[in-house]
């Protein structure tokens, strides 16, 4: 029977499935404990052994990979840290719903930054609107003659728009300029919840994106542009990850089944039953 190093015993049969722990592990690094001590004990098997070649294998906590190294020269411990003092990184599915939940906090906090630029330039605009419309008019005046001639009486696009928000009331500038401070504050309050991974942030996330899918649906059907759609797919895929994979609104048995299959990846337990078996030689049992 051929004899493999702990971790690479090959698989009964194949299965695909994305590590994000190889990805974390990839960006800052494997998490070894007792890369540093003198001796290995019985109960270090779990996260490190040793073969007859005096080679050491180390766990990384987070990604289950195996990292030959040597003895240390001039150990710095006795013995690997007890369980005690390790705080077991995050893996299987807490681990994933973090990285997710903070992508989609950035893309909210990418937002708030636009709308609230945005709201605050509408705000700006219509208090010192006469200043702009003088200057405006002044340069599409010094254009005639040439490409702007034809399209100051334009029905539609960019030169339309421009010269229809200097007809525009004033308050309904101002309604504008809140309604996108309001809704980019929304967006930067998700952000913050997401990014903490509160309960109550997925909930918020989902009325929002839900909310207005008709609006970019509508606009799609008006005006499509890759930079919409695009959009509309993110938020597509938001909703529906927040609704099936964090069990919204009781679905698939609600926040206890999901913190139960969390809770299942987490801690020692979680470590063991990845643990690979020991193998033939007595100095890796």
């Amino acid at each position: 029977m051929v004899e493999h190093p702990p971790g690479t015993q090959p698989p009964r049969r194949r299965r695909w499935h994305f590590h994000w722990e190889l990805l974390v592990c990839g960006l800052r690094g494997h998490e070894l404990a007792g890369p540093d001590a003198a001796a290995l004990r019985p109960e270090d098997a779990i996260l490190a052994r040793e073969d007859s070649t005096g080679t050491r294998w180390y766990r990384c906590q987070r990604c289950d990979s195996w990292l030959a190294l040597p003895r240390p020269e001039h150990p710095g411990r006795p013995y690997p840290p007890e369980r005690s003092e390790i705080e077991l990184p995050l893996r299987g599915k807490p681990l994933r719903d973090k990285i997710i939940l903070r992508l989609i906090a950035l893309d909210r906090a990418f937002h708030f930054i636009v709308l609230g630029a945005l709201g605050v330039l509408v705000l700006v605009f219509a208090a010192d609107r006469q200043t702009f419309r003088n200057t405006f008019y002044k340069v599409m005046a010094d254009l005639q003659g040439g490409v702007a001639s034809s399209r100051l009486h334009a029905t539609h696009g960019l030169w339309y728009d421009l010269n229809n928000a200097f007809t525009t009331s004033s308050s309904r500038l101002h309604l504008l300029g809140a309604v996108l401070l309001a809704y980019g504050a929304v967006e930067g309050v998700e952000a913050v919840g997401l990014w903490y991974q509160r309960r109550w942030a997925e909930y918020l996330t989902f009325i929002v994106t839900t909310s207005l899918l008709p609006l970019e649906v509508y606009e799609i059907i008006d005006h499509a542009t890759p930079f919409k759609v695009l959009a509309f797919i993110i938020n597509v895929v938001v909703v529906v990850y927040l609704l099936l994979a964090k069990r919204l609104f009781g679905l698939r048995g609600g926040v206890a089944a999901n913190e139960a299959e969390s809770e299942h990846d987490r801690g020692w337990a979680a470590l063991e039953r990845a643990t690979p078996p020991s193998l033939a030689h007595p100095a890796l049992r």
